[in-house]
Parts: C-alpha cells; sequence; structure tokens
C-alpha cells in the first residue's frame, strides 16, 4: 500500500496536470506567429523611435532587424507622430506595403505631451484591429512612460492580452534607462537600437516566425 507522503504527491502531480491542460484550454500558451520567409515583408510602423532619432537610418532597428532576419523590414517611423495621426496614416501604409508582420511602437509621444492616455490605448486598440483586419500579425512594444524609475506602461500589456499578441515589454525601458544605450532622456543610441532589434528578432525565434538570425558581424 502506498504510504501518505506518496499519495499526496501522486495527488500532486495530477492536479498540475489537470492545470497545465486547463490553462492550454483557456489560451495560456504563448501567441505564435505566422512564418515569415525571405519574401516576407515586415512593416515597423511607429515614431522617432521607430525611425531611428539618436543614430543613423543604416543603425535604426529596423535596419539592423532586416540583417538579422535576411527579410525586408521597412521602415515607417515619422518622428513626433502621436497616435492619433499614426492611426489615420496606418490604412495608407497597409495598403502600400501588404506586409505579413506589423512591428507596432507607438504612444510615446502621447506620453511625452500628456496627452489622455484612455485615447491613447483607444488609439492602439484600432491600430491592432486595423492591422489584424489587413491579415497581419502583430508585434506590440511597450513604451515607458518618462520618468525617474522608467516602466512599461500598463495598457500594453492589456491590449497584448486582449488580442492575444506577442509582446515585447520591457527592452524600451531597459535601454531608456542605461546612459551607454541611449542618445538622450527619451532615444536610443547606435548600441541601444542594436538591443531593441535584437530582442525582437529573439521574439520571432521564439514565437517560430522565423526558424535562425544570421550574424551582425
Amino acid at each position: 500500500m502506498w504510504n501518505k507522503k506518496v499519495f499526496f504527491k501522486v495527488h500532486q502531480l495530477i492536479f498540475l496536470q489537470i492545470f497545465l491542460i486547463l490553462i492550454s484550454a483557456c489560451g495560456g500558451e504563448k501567441p505564435e506567429l505566422s512564418h515569415l520567409s525571405k519574401t516576407s515583408n515586415i512593416l515597423a510602423f511607429g515614431d522617432s523611435l521607430t525611425y531611428g532619432t539618436g543614430t543613423s537610418l543604416d543603425k535604426s532597428y529596423p535596419s539592423i532587424l532586416s540583417r538579422l532576419t535576411g527579410i525586408n523590414v521597412i521602415n515607417d517611423g515619422i518622428p513626433g507622430e502621436i497616435t492619433e495621426k499614426g492611426k489615420r496614416r496606418l490604412e495608407k501604409s497597409l495598403k502600400k506595403y501588404k506586409p505579413d508582420l506589423v512591428i507596432l511602437c507607438h504612444g510615446g509621444n502621447d506620453l511625452i505631451q500628456k496627452l489622455d492616455l484612455r485615447k491613447t490605448k483607444n488609439n492602439l486598440e484600432e491600430m491592432i484591429n486595423m492591422i489584424q483586419n489587413s491579415g497581419s500579425d502583430v508585434i506590440l512594444l511597450a513604451v515607458p512612460k518618462p520618468g525617474i524609475l522608467l516602466k512599461p506602461v500598463p495598457f500594453y500589456k492589456e491590449l497584448a492580452d486582449k488580442f492575444r499578441l506577442p509582446l515585447e515589454a520591457n527592452v524600451l525601458s531597459e535601454v531608456l534607462s542605461d546612459n551607454k544605450e541611449k542618445s538622450d532622456p527619451v532615444h536610443p543610441n547606435d548600441l541601444g537600437y542594436q538591443q531593441i532589434a535584437l530582442k525582437i528578432a529573439s521574439l520571432l525565434v521564439e514565437r517560430k516566425a522565423i526558424k535562425q538570425l544570421n550574424s551582425l558581424e
């Protein structure tokens, strides 16, 4: 006969298995991305963080990401743009470039200008809907609120959970918290943009959009 300790451990294992099955059934697994080929298009959509303010265009994160993945990455960043204007611009960009994947990094200027965060969230939600309705996948980058301790604004995770999007939550906060990786208080430098590109590239591998990365050397 089993003793009480063995009996308890068996029940623990059974409970754990049931718990994992329930999580999977309720969408607890990380959302995967569609496979990208060398002929795919990735649209990097956003503001100055996408454009590459603080470095040269060939060292912006979209340019580095293109070299890492071997896939065409279109830099569609407009410095100074707020989400209201980005929302109006996005539809034209989707029709023009017909991307397979959109990397959405927006909201920083709303935060700097202290605009209504409810409107910022709503604008981002409309952009996500627009992208998904076009048939493209979405990766969301969280932007930190300006301050001494940089942390991602919570609504980015809320949006990622709602739409089941891959979220890169921390890289911008980490880069902009390190003086060696930023050109000014709100923009990365060469090294910072490289870190952003590497994080996104790793996410693409993790979510099975691509199999491996190229060397930057």
